[in-house]
């Protein structure tokens, strides 16, 4: 229905009608919901009023104030539009048009900053904002997605029936409840995203080692990834790597064989990376899945120093079976350590940021219609629902008796990878901090000792209380004084 000028009678309004808006609005419409949609592209909006929204009860609008005027009160309008300035341009837009206690939502995938400035600058002015993550792509937004808000938390009573009416239902509980205030919807969206980078990862290793270490056929690789989907792996991300291995081209090949080996990315992987360091968490695996994205891109350089740069690297040769089964163990340990990295980063996110976030809650909101929904993430509800002050997921008791049995696996299948020369930066780093975070000691004094040498800047000692600092004079010709006393 296209109008001009209506009376108020659309629940929400979407602006944006690329592929998720459009799918979310036919979603909404699915659950009796009346929306209003507005399109900056005004025939975006005819093309799908006239096509996928044909005998719907969605109401379409060329102009911004007849789409506000359309909305009951308290209006609600959700922006599925390009993060960035894009956001706050359509914000300072409808703002004239809107009164006291009425709802901007963005659901695009923002900066989780921009959505605390947004939520105080709105409130000045009496607007509400939401913040909110939305996973699951094209097919989640239409079918039921994870939904991930924060913002005004005034906002969500009036929010919160459409959401979990669309969202998707797992043992009949939505997968989308209040995450937290200001940004925390948006950092919990981008740290789904920057474990989302890390699972890819994995598996890519996974296939690269069957495939180029181990000289099996696609079609085998396949195989074994239809296999994994039955068991502790099975997952989104791992069904759809089995379908993709059985998509053959027109000569009957494997079509992943004609696809450059170049990988895009749109940043929340980074930006996830980025906060870590700013918060002082080792989110190893993420980083290294960034980075190998990086060097994926690298193609031409990487052509030249392969036919310069020498392998020097065993063939394989052993047991195939053994093998595949180690790289399986490998696979779901790091997806483990993946995890456990990314609660302990929101963790300290929550403690540096004020958000009281409900981490069993979180992995509820995961476990349907997101990219990183798998089965494990029942188990992670479990922990944080036994101990809801659990330090580290490594720490309970389920998990511990995953990795212990993985380990040996996990083990080989590190070794196998670098003694036939197939990069596996993910399993590897996962496997490090493992190492490092069941250590009860880590070279670190040799490296405070280090800094103390050529810069004074002073060290703890094991005999002493913890805040008391040390400095040596390690060459007899510096002086007493260290680093910390000096006045910058």
């Amino acid at each position: 229905m296209m109008i001009e000028e209506t009376a108020a009678k659309a629940d929400i309004g979407l602006v944006g009608l690329a592929v998720m808006g459009q799918n979310l609005v036919l979603n909404m419409n699915d659950h009796g919901f009346t929306v209003a949609v507005y399109n900056r592209t005004t025939s975006k909006v005819d093309e799908f009023i006239d096509g996928p929204a044909k005998g719907t009860n969605v109401i379409g609008c060329h102009d911004l104030k007849v789409f506000v005027n359309s909305l009951k009160a308290p209006r609600r309008i959700m922006l599925m539009v390009k993060a960035g300035p894009v956001v706050d341009s359509f914000i300072d837009q409808l703002v004239p048009y809107l009164e006291h206690g009425d709802i901007i939502i963005d659901g695009g995938n923002s900066l989780y900053n921009d959505s605390d400035r947004r939520t105080h600058e709105l409130h000045l002015k009496g607007i509400l904002f939401i913040g909110s993550g939305v996973s699951g792509g094209e097919e989640g937004a239409r079918f039921g997605p994870s939904i991930m808000p924060g913002g005004n938390h005034a906002a969500w009573p009036a929010v919160k029936p459409i959401f979990q009416a669309i969202a998707a239902q797992v043992d009949g509980e939505p997968c989308c409840d209040w995450v937290g205030n200001d940004g925390a919807g948006h950092y919990v969206k981008m740290v789904h995203n920057g474990i989302e980078y890390g699972d890819m990862q994995l598996i890519c290793e996974a296939y690269q080692l069957m495939r180029e270490g181990l000289g099996m056929t696609g079609d085998e690789v396949q195989a074994v990834f239809a296999e994994w989907n039955e068991g502790v792996l099975d997952s989104y991300l791992i069904e759809i790597t089995r379908d993709i291995l059985a998509v053959k081209n027109d000569n009957g090949e494997l079509l992943i064989d004609d696809i450059l080996d170049t990988a895009g990315q749109k940043g929340t992987g980074k930006w996830t990376g980025m906060n870590a360091l700013d918060l002082g968490i080792p989110l190893t695996l993420i980083g290294e899945a960034v980075f190998a994205r990086c060097l994926s891109a690298r193609k031409d350089e990487r052509v030249t120093a392969s036919k310069v740069l020498p392998k020097l690297a065993s063939d394989f040769s052993g047991d195939k079976k053994e093998t595949v089964d180690a790289i399986r163990d490998a696979l779901y340990a790091s997806k483990i350590i993946s995890y456990a990295q990314g609660y302990m980063l929101m963790r300290e996110a929550a403690d540096t940021y004020g958000w009281g976030l409900n981490y069993g809650g979180i992995a509820l909101m995961w476990r349907g219609g997101c990219i990183i929904r798998s089965q494990f993430l029942a188990n992670i509800r479990d922990a944080f629902t036994n101990n809801p002050e659990l330090q580290n997921l490594l720490l309970d008791q389920f998990f511990i008796d995953e990795i212990t049995a993985a380990l040996p696996g996990w083990r080989k299948a590190v070794g196998t990878a670098i003694s036939l020369g197939v990069p596996a930066p993910t399993f590897s780093s996962a496997l490090s901090f493992y190492d490092g975070y069941r250590s009860a000691r880590l070279p670190a004094n040799l490296l405070q000792a280090q800094r103390d040498y050529f810069g004074a800047h002073t060290y703890e000692r094991l005999d002493k209380p913890r805040g008391e600092f040390f400095h040596t004079n390690w060459t007899g010709r510096g002086g007493d004084i260290s680093a910390t006393n000096y006045d910058v």
